[in-house]
């Protein structure tokens, strides 16, 4: 019996990771830990991700202009990471580099198709050409020719496994409608080529292989909605191409509904899981994750993904892998001996399984809305319910009434008037003693999203930010908030999520940056925006216009600079005690706060920040060094005020503004004058504390010694401070 358990977001993905067919990532291998995988987008970018604790460990990218072509894996004998761009560029590295231009380098002289790494067996090359060479091998002479066999085919597929201490490779290939299939034993230097036998109006779109006891079990996904098996015995005697005929293993159709498979894995000698698109007579297709028992012909699972996905299906530690709408999904599973009982549902000791607390608001439609509160299980076997048994039928009736009183109100409010519509909303979201509270703000959230999305007009920012202001919530509950409020320019309501939403990706954190820097301070002025973040520590003139005409400071007249404050205000703010200017007006202030507030990690953040344009980068810098000056006024290095970046921020932030254009602002006459200031001011303060380091050190001598003196006799001792 199998069954899909609960999932989880990995991670965000960028534009390259679209859904459809030719979009998701480059590929998902496995890292150097069990709770490790490697993600490949299809660009410049490589990261590390700990499975478990959904968190980057490492990310790394190439140059600009430069793409990867071969998918980054890692050597699980040296836990050095390996991959390939631009065809040809082999490039190597370890946990502690980060920048790909100064590892190890070596251009081939071939075009790579995929490199596969063995636990035992070291990583395996193999180019286009359909030649294959150990990585050692490769790396005593890069330049070495490498053989063309496959003439005019191309690769469509390729697999490693190890047999004993014998490295073995199977690739596919396909030339002009016919497939064929190569099995290259690397110790004995053996090829074998095969032809695959055709089938009828309908060809192979996936291949997955595993190899028991000398023979190569290759399963073939068909455009005729089933799948075959081929046995390939490891060994073989004859030399010449021979026809391998298939039987067929599984047809992916049930109750009159059919499953257009994209892509599949094996999870164990009786279950397959595949991804695709399930339809039935005179109903739209729905994609869907499947988990199929092959020996009993029966779908034991599935679960629909309504968001969309890219067509790709990994699975590694009992965890599938896959894209889903714009996230990378995790979902476990688990798979139990087959039998004829397990596959009927007639276990003698079987239990209905925990009720899934997990639920993906971003997936909710119209109709999903009712049931969103029923388990993942209900949902999965929403598209077998003819097939499933009574007994099983009244598990899933078994949903208190209580927990479709969200889904239902939404569901009922689905053509309401506005005003009806938030009313009824506001009087939801005020029911403290609500069942599932966290799920129901979720769903209340994605009810007001779809409908902003479909009326371009209709914005309903005062519900949004009470909602956002009062609940505790997360990226991952709403992800198209911040969208939205993006799409409005609504600053206010940005600021908020920034300083509340614990997980929101770099990359939003960089548009919301550049959006802030970019708006003018005119129309700042004339928008709500909290000022807690900024009040205590800037210019009282922001603060206390009646205060401002008694205040002279430094020969600065606040009365008269009133009159000229529409037109200094987009240059110059107001002056520090030390004559230094703020950069920015307090809106503009309390708004690059609350970036400079939002966790980040420094691998995702500093190619985005890269994109930031130099004259922005600049301002940002000014108020960044506009901060680092305030804090250093202070004894206790904080700034005053509730919500305020810390000098630890400020200071993180600057060095990765700096590492991200210290080339293009030394050459920019503008920041030269900055730069320098800043330099100046820095090692003033390292001089500072060096200084206050040896009068530490020499009150520490000072009190170690009063602690060694006898108490009963007295001296007089002068020390020298030098």
């Amino acid at each position: 019996m199998a069954a899909l358990c609960e999932s989880f977001t990995l991670c965000g993905l960028g534009p390259s990771g679209a859904v459809g067919l030719g979009g998701g990532l480059l590929a998902l291998e496995p890292g150097p830990d069990p709770d490790h995988v490697l993600l490949t987008d299809r660009g410049r970018t490589a990261t590390l991700f700990k499975v478990s604790d959904q968190k980057p460990l490492g990310c790394w990218s190439v140059k600009h202009g430069q793409i990867i072509t071969c998918p980054v894996v890692c050597n699980f004998e040296t836990h050095e990471y390996i991959a390939v761009h631009d065809d040809k560029v082999l490039r190597i590295w370890k946990n502690k580099d980060i920048n790909l231009d100064k590892v190890f380098k070596a251009t081939l002289s071939a075009d790579v198709y995929r490199i596969h790494s063995l636990p035992n067996g070291g990583p395996v090359v193999l180019f286009k050409g359909g030649g294959v060479r150990t990585l050692d091998v490769l790396l005593e002479a890069p330049q070495q020719e490498i053989e063309n066999i496959i003439s005019d085919e191309i690769v469509k597929w390729s697999e490693a496994f190890m047999e004993g201490q014998q490295p073995v490779l199977i690739f596919a290939t396909e030339k002009d409608g016919d497939f064929f299939v190569y099995v290259q034993k690397l110790k004995m230097n053996s090829l074998h080529k095969y032809k695959l036998e055709q089938q009828e109006l309908s060809k192979p779109l996936s291949f997955t292989a595993y190899i028991k006891n000398q023979i190569i079990t290759l399963l073939c996904l068909y455009s005729n909605d089933s799948v075959y098996e081929v046995l390939i015995p490891l060994q073989q005697n004859s030399e010449e191409e021979q026809i391998l005929s298939k039987s067929l293993l599984l047809k992916l159709s049930v109750s009159g509904s059919v499953l257009k498979g994209t892509s599949f894995v094996v999870l164990d000698k009786d279950h397959i899981a595949i991804l695709g698109s399930l339809a039935a007579p005179g109903e739209e297709s729905k994609e869907c994750l499947t988990i199929w028992n092959t020996k009993f012909q029966t779908l034991q699972t599935s679960k629909e993904l309504p968001l969309g996905t890219s067509g790709q299906l990994w699975c590694y530690e009992e965890k599938f892998f896959f894209t889903h709408g714009k996230v990378l999904t995790v979902m476990m599973y688990k798979c139990e001996t087959s039998s004829l009982a397990a596959a009927v549902g007639k276990l003698k000791d079987s239990q209905t399984p925990d009720v899934s607390s997990f639920i993906d608001w971003n997936t909710l439609a119209d109709e999903e809305l009712v049931v969103s509160f029923q388990s993942e299980q209900s949902v999965a076997l929403k598209s077998e319910s003819k097939m499933t048994l009574r007994s099983k039928r009244n598990t899933v009736a078994k949903v208190q009434p209580d927990t479709l009183s969200v889904g239902q109100i939404l569901l009922n409010l689905k053509d309401a008037s506005t005003t009806v519509f938030e009313n009824e909303l506001r009087q939801l979201v005020s029911k403290a003693q609500m069942p599932d509270f966290q799920a129901s703000i979720g769903c209340v959230i994605t009810a007001l999203i779809k409908r902003c999305k479909t009326n371009p007009k209709y914005y309903p920012r005062n519900l949004l930010l009470h909602i956002v202001e009062t609940r505790d919530l997360s990226y991952s509950l709403c992800p198209d908030l911040m969208a939205v409020a993006l799409e409005k320019k609504d600053v206010h309501l940005l600021q908020i999520c920034l300083q509340r939403f614990p997980d929101i990706p770099e990359e939003i954190t960089y548009v919301c940056l550049k959006v802030f820097l970019s708006i003018s301070e005119a129309y700042l002025q004339t928008i709500d925006v909290n000022l807690e973040s900024v009040i205590s520590y800037t210019d009282v003139e922001f603060n206390n216009k009646e205060v401002k005409t008694e205040i002279v400071e430094n020969g600065f007249n606040a009365e008269l600079e009133h009159d000229i404050w529409d037109t200094k205000i987009t240059k110059e703010t107001h002056p520090m005690a030390d004559g230094e200017l703020c950069p920015v007006g307090p809106q503009k202030a309390a708004l690059l706060n609350a970036v400079l507030q939002s966790a980040y990690s420094e691998a995702f953040l500093l190619p985005h920040l890269k994109n930031l344009p130099a004259q922005q980068a600049v301002l940002f810098l000014r108020y960044l060094y506009y901060l680092y000056v305030k804090c250093s006024e202070k004894i206790n290095t904080t700034l005053p005020g509730t919500h305020c970046p810390t000098i630890s921020q400020i200071m993180d932030w600057m060095c990765l503004l700096l590492d991200a254009h210290f080339t293009v602002m030394v050459m920019l006459p503008e920041a030269k004058e900055l730069l320098s200031n800043l330099h100046k001011f820095v090692r003033a303060q390292v001089r500072f504390y060096s200084e206050l380091n040896k009068i530490e050190g020499s009150l520490q001598e000072l009190q170690r010694r009063n602690h060694e003196r006898d108490s009963q006799t007295y001296s007089i001792e002068v020390l020298e401070f030098i």
